[in-house]
């Protein structure tokens, strides 16, 4: 049995204009001062990494390495989720996704794809250099203006969505084997993979790839109202990553799931800082441990009611304080008895 790793940070809320947010060395002190143990770092940032150096040079990675190991802290995952947004995009979210390219992109969504194809491919060399197990991104969507039956959609419609999905990740995928790292998909509203049932349909759009694994956030599937729980029961040999982050689902008389185009605070299901929600994290992390989850409990804080600072002081030790030390024996081991074949067929009455 693994006990898992923890606490760490992503750190992509958090980076901002202002010190001690907009350097990966003073963000770091920052994390490891709060008990952060790891961070995870967003690839799109170039106040906190540089994607192409990292990929380019193992020395610039070793050296990120060592100015993290004297705050006591390591690398993670590294996210590429804005970039994996446009592996994938709809024509209909064009303009809007198109902030999360350079410039010069923007307007031109052939060449803005194949850029975000090239960066996820940097990235899985980038978490090589760094010793890097998983990779934290999003799928992007091609159906999920779909996403509800209404107008009745034409039979072959989303099977040909996720052939087209899959193609697209296929050569990416292929790039992290090679690497040794898994993709772990973060199951999020507007993507194509948002649930359980959808992560079936991409894996076996892709043949059931071995590198194609998943972000467990269970604060999304409160907001969809899926079983978070019997979720780590099912998927529990592809969960490779895992964003410990709150959530609350209260529907009323005037909206639900869908949250009537309202604000994020007076939506029936929003997302809370840690603790403040609705999510029974015990029984999280008690799956964890009893499936033995090789990876990170990292804090993603997305609160629209406390504030960040706060939110982060109190996840690091709410993530500390619910990571099981699993033991390495049996509790009734004292009363165990030595094997002994002839013994056993007595017992059972077979001699």
């Amino acid at each position: 049995m693994k006990t898992l790793k923890g606490p760490g940070i992503f750190l992509a809320q958090y980076a901002g204009d202002e010190p001690p947010f907009n350097n990966l060395p003073d963000i770091a002190r920052w994390a490891a001062s709060l008990g952060f143990a790891g961070v995870q770092i967003p690839t799109n940032d170039q106040r906190l990494f540089d994607l192409e150096q990292a990929a380019a040079s193992k020395t610039y990675c070793d050296d990120i390495a060592g100015m993290l190991a004297e705050h006591g802290l390591v690398v993670t995952e590294l996210s590429t989720h804005l970039q994996g947004q446009l592996v994938a995009s709809h024509p209909a979210y064009d303009r809007l996704f198109d902030g999360f390219a350079p410039p010069a992109l923007r307007g031109h969504a052939q060449e803005r794809q194949a850029w975000a194809v090239d960066q996820l491919k940097l990235a899985a060399r980038a978490s090589r250099h760094l010793a890097l197990s998983a990779h934290a991104t999003f799928s992007g969507a091609l159906a999920w203006h779909l996403f509800y039956p209404w107008p009745q959609r034409p039979a072959g419609l989303i099977e040909q969505a996720f052939t087209e999905l899959g193609r697209r990740w296929r050569p990416i995928l292929d790039a992290f084997d090679e690497a040794s790292v898994d993709v772990c998909f973060e199951l999020h509203p507007g993507e194509d993979l948002h649930d359980g049932a959808t992560f079936e349909r991409f894996l076996e759009a892709v043949d059931h790839h071995p590198r194609a694994n998943i972000l467990y956030d269970p604060s999304h599937m409160v907001l969809q109202q899926l079983d978070y729980l019997a979720f780590i029961d099912l998927y529990h040999d592809r969960i490779r990553a895992f964003h410990v982050k709150d959530a609350e689902f209260r529907p009323n008389g005037r909206s639900g799931v869908y949250g009537g185009y309202q604000n994020w605070i007076d939506r029936p299901g929003r997302f809370r800082s840690l603790g403040d929600g609705q999510i029974d994290f015990g029984a999280v992390f008690s799956k964890f441990a009893q499936y033995d989850y090789p990876g990170w409990a990292v804090l993603e804080w997305e609160c629209c009611l406390k504030d960040p600072l706060v939110g982060a002081k109190e996840g690091a030790a709410f993530i500390r304080d619910h990571i099981i030390p699993v033991t390495a024996r049996a509790f009734d081991d004292f009363v165990a008895t030595e094997a002994d074949p002839a013994f056993n067929r007595q017992l059972l009455g077979i001699d």
